[in-house]
């Protein structure tokens, strides 16, 4: 029988800004609405039909919180006919080297849905 000799060690603590990051962003649509909009300006429809799954009442909440968080800036465009649209804020676009880096880690990390994972 092999004896281990006990390792000390001090447990880490979460991070507190990481934990508040993924509980904004890991709110379902947040992040991915951001990336959405990282192609440049859109009005409520365009994203409805950009984000398959989504409804209205969910679309207009994520907008409404990532507007009052300063990430997402909303314009009213005069008619007619009259349009809202949506456009990341410079804090917004702060974030897109970060949620490209995700994006890119999950393309080479996590299966596809439908596809068996590896364990």
């Amino acid at each position: 029988m092999t004896v281990r000799p006990e390792v000390s060690h001090t447990p880490r603590a979460c991070d507190g800004g990481l934990a508040r990051a993924f509980a904004f962003l890991g709110k379902r649509w947040n992040g991915v609405l951001l990336g959405t909009l990282a192609n440049g300006p859109a009005g409520f429809a365009e994203l409805g039909r950009a984000l398959p799954g989504i409804s209205e009442s969910v679309l207009s909440d994520r907008l409404g919180e990532l507007c009052r968080v300063g990430l997402v800036s909303r314009t009213v465009r005069e008619g007619p006919p009259l349009g809202v649209s949506y456009q990341l804020t410079d804090r917004g676009s702060a974030l897109l080297p970060a949620l490209d880096a995700l994006a890119r880690w999950a393309h080479e990390n996590l299966p596809e849905a439908g596809r068996a994972g590896g364990c």
